[in-house]
């Protein structure tokens, strides 16, 4: 279950009057939930098909049993809601076999020579995600490891250990599919790479992590129905604070455990709204850590900020006999009265509260997130699926790639 409190924290800027100002035209959005424009938004089946289902958890738990080390390959949308997930569900300091690895999200050599030494020893098995199968950084990735595991595994274990996930028809990893006969997920067409976390590019490699897919998608299915009004009430703050000169949103947790869900907001965000010249820029921090640093600009600094901020009303318990409290309570009164602070200077806050951090939970907060990308695209204006703005630096890489290195 998800709470919010949109207006203890933020009512300087969003009064009813501005609220009905966009009654008409949110009225106009939410219909578009209800037509063939935006309709499979609002169906489980758009992410995942039972079948398919059913083929993730044989393939997981066949992967949890053949080896040590699991890569996943994959970058952007293609790795970041799984690690989103994975990261918030799994215990900080466990040692759960199979660990899992995510590579392809850059081109750093230092970390390809440490894991390709990391893993001599160990028993592999790799996903590579990616819709075109061309996108630079996990096309060098998965040749690398792909040669790594050619050494050690002949062609039938490589056909148990090799899973990609790309196009249903077209490009050159279906091509390798076809040819080598690796098992193989589809990337739906219709679901673009940020929004596919609930799709078999984030579900397979949250399932070999140990996490119930069944619980996290019950969560998706809930924001689906309970959640639309509210993400179109966020997204109308956001829209309010963006037309009040705040151009910065910060994605504040209280959990380190939530790092990622925030970086993967970051580009939810960014790459959903910022082109046109329009968007607000997404930011991330992680309290109390950053109250020592970034805390004092949002108490203090250039009046551009606000803040949607993530707590756990029910996390786990620790009791603290010097200040007579709970931990989780006192975290908590901290994620309330910095609120109370910022808000007392420079920066208002939104606060969403998850009853608890679990599968169903996690769930229904990432789908409402989505939700309100789709729905604050339409209020600026602009497209929320596309993302003209990557490809330019793909061309001119590929450029400097053709020019320095295959002459």
């Amino acid at each position: 279950m998800l709470k919010f409190d949109f207006n203890t924290y933020n009512n300087k800027y969003v009064t009813q009057d501005k609220l009905e100002t966009y009654k008409e035209k949110n009225e106009e959005i939410k219909n578009l939930f209800f037509t063939d424009e935006l309709s499979h938004w609002t169906r489980i089946d758009t992410y995942v098909s039972d079948e398919e289902l059913l083929n993730i958890k044989k393939v997981s738990d066949k992967i949890k049993k053949l080896c040590d080390v699991f890569i996943v390959i994959g970058i952007g949308g293609s790795y970041m809601g799984a690690k989103a997930v994975i990261d918030a569900l799994t215990p900080v300091y466990s040692k759960k076999k199979p660990e899992i690895i995510f590579l392809g999200k850059n081109i750093n050599p230092n970390e390809y020579n440490e894991l390709l030494e990391y893993i001599k020893d160990k028993e592999v098995a790799v996903n590579v995600i990616s819709k075109s199968g061309t996108t630079l950084e996990p096309s060098i990735a998965f040749d690398l490891i792909l040669n790594e595991m050619k050494n050690k595994y002949n062609q039938i274990e490589l056909k148990e250990r090799v899973i990609i996930t790309t196009d249903e028809k077209t490009g050159t990893l279906r091509e390798l599919v076809n040819q080598e006969g690796y098992q193989s997920f589809v990337v739906p067409t219709i679901v673009g790479g940020r929004y596919s976390v609930f799709t078999p590019v984030g579900l397979l490699p949250i399932a070999v992590a140990g996490i119930d897919i069944i619980k996290l998608l019950l969560g998706v299915k809930n924001a689906m129905t309970e959640q639309l009004d509210n993400a179109i009430n966020y997204a109308t703050i956001r829209d309010i604070m963006y037309n009040n000169d705040k151009f910065i949103e910060s994605y504040t947790i209280y959990d380190e455990k939530l790092n990622y869900l925030a970086e993967w907001l970051k580009q939810l965000y960014a790459e959903s709204h910022g082109k046109e010249q329009k968007g607000i820029l997404p930011i991330a921090n992680v309290n109390t850590r950053d109250l020592h640093s970034m805390g004092q600009y949002l108490q203090e600094g250039k009046d551009i900020i606000f803040e949607t901020v993530i707590g756990i009303k029910n996390n786990t318990s620790l009791y603290i006999d010097k200040y007579n409290c709970d931990l989780n309570e006192l975290n908590n009164m901290a994620l309330e009265k910095v609120c109370e602070a910022h808000n007392n200077g420079y920066t208002p806050s939104s606060i969403i509260w998850l009853e608890k951090l679990d599968e169903e939970n996690l769930g229904e907060l990432m789908q409402f997130f989505m939700f309100t990308a789709i729905v604050g695209g339409k209020q600026l204006g602009i497209n929320p699926f596309d993302q003209p703005g990557v490809q330019e630096y793909k061309r001119l890489i590929n450029e400097g790639l053709n020019e320095k290195f295959t002459n």
